[in-house]
């Protein structure tokens, strides 16, 4: 089967260029937004401090201070003229590059977080390190969902394989006094529930969608009558798990800004970045990335080249629920916090979120898993350093991040074409 896609941009004589206008128009919305804001909320003339270092940084950078409302302004004029280059590209090309995405993204944040810290001053290396932790579960999460989406399976139970993961990484953990294993565990918790999904899904036709919301609550049910009847009872000998140590990697540790973020981390953060890379590589570069694409893209094709279509799905199904078990740690022995009901919070239907965001791909399905970490720590910064934006606001921050995403603000999402849908030969 030959591996090459054809676009809708290709320069085809007489061919109709598709274009996506979601991304101008979305940022000029959002530029409109920060405009009203700092109409409607003007600041009183006064600076805010960015924190670039912190005390036990070998090379230590000056805090920048910025005036707040010349700062604010600039970036929304920055990021009117983004939106404008995103016309011009969608105009030209049909398609609005991705680093423009990101790019605003950036700008917005540092005018907002001028104007919302005036007189404060804002740990650029915490904030920055606080999201990468909330972030962690959704990558592994959002990893999980790709392969099993690329492989023409929705996995809902992304939910179910994070809380299934750090159920069974704080017993195992807790009874072994070993990290690692309580890992190795969560893996194989992350597996099993996938295996239901396939299961289901794969051999007996089940509607995907229902196999993994019943999944999910049944996981919850179980680990929430686990942790009552078992764990609270026992809390010492059975949910008191260890946590991973942080190993700061020599030399890039000391990078400013960027070396504690990133180099100073557990082991869990570093084979997440492993499981980024291996996962891009193998699917847009191996035999096996080329059969998984094919079977979620056209079973049928994939059938007739010797494709064993179920299988391939089966088992991608499995080593994505493998990945988002991993995940699950993340809320236990990543923090060395014990179980709790239903800990992840609904981290498994943000990772979901973060797959459509990422348009199915591995790397910007990370980058928006990315952005709903931001989104979600930006609220806890602001709190500690005292902004007198609403609490309620911030709180809801994250989810309203979703919900844009999920509405395809950033542009056309296509999922694979056989996603969802079951494969009966012949």
């Amino acid at each position: 089967m030959s591996d090459v896609l054809v676009s809708a941009d290709a320069q085809v004589p007489g061919a109709t260029v598709i274009r996506s206008w979601k991304t101008p128009i979305a940022l000029a919305v959002f530029t409109v937004l920060f405009a009203v804001l700092l109409l409607a909320a003007p600041r009183s003339g006064g600076a805010t401090t960015f924190r670039l270092s912190t005390q036990s940084d070998l090379v230590q950078l000056p805090d920048l201070v910025v005036p707040v409302m010349p700062t604010a302004w600039a970036c929304c004029v920055l990021v009117a003229l983004l939106a404008a280059a995103s016309a011009y590209f969608v105009r030209q090309v049909g398609k609005s590059p991705l680093w423009i995405v990101i790019v605003s993204v950036i700008v917005l944040v540092v005018g907002f977080l001028a104007w919302a810290a005036e007189g404060g001053a804002v740990p650029i290396p915490g904030l920055l390190a606080g999201s990468l932790g909330l972030a962690v579960p959704l990558i592994y999460g959002a990893l999980g969902g790709v392969i099993g989406e690329r492989a023409g399976v929705v996995n809902i139970a992304i939910e179910g394989q994070l809380l299934a993961g750090a159920f069974t990484a704080a017993v195992i953990s807790t009874v072994t006094g070993q990290p690692l294993l309580g890992m190795l565990g969560a893996l194989v918790a992350g597996v099993v529930v996938a295996f239901i999904l396939a299961a289901f899904a794969i051999k007996y036709f089940v509607d995907q969608v229902i196999v993994g919301v019943v999944l999910n609550v049944l996981v919850m049910g179980l680990t929430s009558f686990f942790y009552s009847q078992v764990l609270q009872p026992n809390g010492e000998a059975l949910n008191s798990p260890p946590r991973f140590d942080r190993i700061p990697i020599p030399i890039l540790s000391e990078i400013p800004v960027v070396g504690p973020v990133l180099f100073r981390q557990t082991i869990l953060v570093y084979i997440m970045y492993v499981a980024v890379f291996l996962v891009w590589f193998g699917m847009f570069k191996t035999r096996w990335g080329l059969r998984l694409r094919a079977v979620g893209e056209h079973p049928q094709a994939a059938d007739t080249v010797g494709i064993k279509v179920n299988a391939t799905r089966f088992w991608n199904v499995l080593l994505a629920g493998a990945i988002a078990g991993v995940g699950g740690t993340v809320f236990t022995i990543g923090n060395g916090i014990p179980f709790n009901k239903e800990m992840t919070a609904g981290a498994g239907f943000i990772a979901l979120a973060a797959v459509i965001f990422g348009q199915w791909h591995p790397v910007k399905a990370t980058l928006a898993a990315l952005l709903f970490g931001f989104a979600s720590n930006l609220q806890n910064t602001l709190s500690v350093i005292g902004s007198p934006v609403p609490s309620e606001f911030m709180l809801m921050l994250p989810y309203v991040v979703t919900i844009f995403v999920v509405a395809g603000v950033v542009g056309r999402s296509r999922a694979p074409a056989a996603d969802g849908l079951p494969y009966i030969k012949g």
